[in-house]
């Protein structure tokens, strides 16, 4: 397992933390959001999931990875 933590900006609530927490769930990715550092703490297995795979699908959720 691969840990990165990424910036993102654009979050401010819970469904900012459902969402991106869920859309990492759905690609195979475990994700933490830090709504007050604007981060996002993900775990995934790189054998199957890439980094540009993970940044995609938080912001296909409106959210912008810095």
């Amino acid at each position: 397992m691969k840990n990165v933590t990424l910036k993102v900006e654009g979050m401010s609530c819970g469904h900012c933390v459902n969402s991106i927490e869920g859309a990492l769930k759905i690609i195979g990715a475990s994700g933490k959001v830090d709504l007050s550092g604007g981060t996002v703490a993900v775990a995934y297995d790189e054998s199957k999931l890439t980094l540009a795979a993970i940044k995609e699908s938080i912001e296909e959720q409106g959210y912008d990875v810095v």
